[in-house]
């Protein structure tokens, strides 16, 4: 016979405590009954009484009284393991995202995960340090920048300006070419920090090169905010996303020289992070991300 060990020292150190069968079950949060099964269980698993039953208080035996510290022990212990539970359970998930999300977008988010019972931290980082992030357990899980054919969610790319450029409908990086004979200043294309990684910025490079821009044409910022300010200022554009563009109060076009678009998958220490994170708070990590018409799989 199995003997729920725990439970039968929970109802054991109810009764010893209150001298009533009745009143320790009440303590102990059964019913009478149960907790008296539990004990004549306890019994036959130790091969000695706990109790006197000659007498109508539940009166320790002599054995009974040597069980007691140690069935308190382990009563002790199985509570102390409950309460870390329910600590571990409410440990943030440390996320590492881009750092181009919004604010509010994290922040829905993060209701979202809470009603799932998750509870995420977010941690901003530049594309190349958020798999390293993972990999040094800074964080437990990360969304990390990939070729589009292996991404969970994808951002079209494209490039904005201000609103007095008038762009065309598409945009063709060899326009920005300027003739020999003019002195005028060259536009620029700026790639702000997210988009430098080798498959896009190598990408924009070649075409940069296939048309005849000048190198100094397509440029890596130090920052989206340095980026934004030399658009603001000039007839320069900027490489971003749609939902990027509209933040910034810029047009957005879609490049002619082929379809351009960053990709995110999940980096995780744990395969259940990342089922959690691609499955269940897919939809949120797109509005994040700015990637439309994700669907939840």
């Amino acid at each position: 016979m199995v003997v729920d060990l725990i439970g039968s020292c929970r109802a054991f150190v109810g009764v010893s405590e209150t001298g009533s069968f009745t009143a320790g079950a009440a303590v102990a949060g059964i019913p009478q009954p149960v907790a008296s099964r539990r004990i004549a269980a306890l019994e036959r698993h130790l091969g000695e009484r706990l109790f006197d039953r000659a007498t109508r208080r539940a009166q320790l035996t002599p054995f009974g009284r040597d069980m007691l510290p140690s069935a308190r022990r382990l009563v002790h212990l199985a509570d102390a393991m409950e309460h870390d539970a329910k600590r571990a359970k409410l440990r943030p998930l440390r996320l590492a995202v881009p750092g181009t999300c919004p604010t509010r977008d994290l922040a829905e988010l993060d209701a979202e995960a809470r009603a799932l019972g998750i509870f995420l931290e977010f941690r901003p980082a530049p594309p190349g340090e958020r798999a390293e992030l993972v990999r040094t357990q800074e964080v437990r899980a990360a969304l990390v920048a990939v070729p589009e054919t292996e991404s969970v969610w994808t951002v079209p790319l494209g490039v904005a300006a201000t609103d007095r450029q008038k762009l065309p409908p598409v945009v063709h990086l060899e326009t920005l070419r300027a003739g020999r004979a003019t002195n005028a200043e060259r536009r620029r294309v700026w790639i702000q920090p997210e988009d430098d990684v080798p498959h896009i910025r190598d990408r924009v490079f070649r075409v940069r090169d296939a048309v005849g821009l000048r190198p100094a044409q397509v440029s890596v910022a130090d920052s989206l905010t340095a980026a934004a300010a030399a658009v603001y200022g000039s007839a320069d554009l900027l490489l971003c996303s749609p939902t990027q563009a509209t933040e910034l109060g810029l047009g957005w076009r879609p490049l002619g020289d082929g379809p351009l678009a960053r990709g995110f998958d999940v980096a995780a220490a744990l395969g259940e992070d990342a089922h959690h994170l691609r499955t269940r708070l897919r939809p949120g990590i797109a509005r994040c991300l700015g990637a439309p018409d994700q669907e939840n799989v």
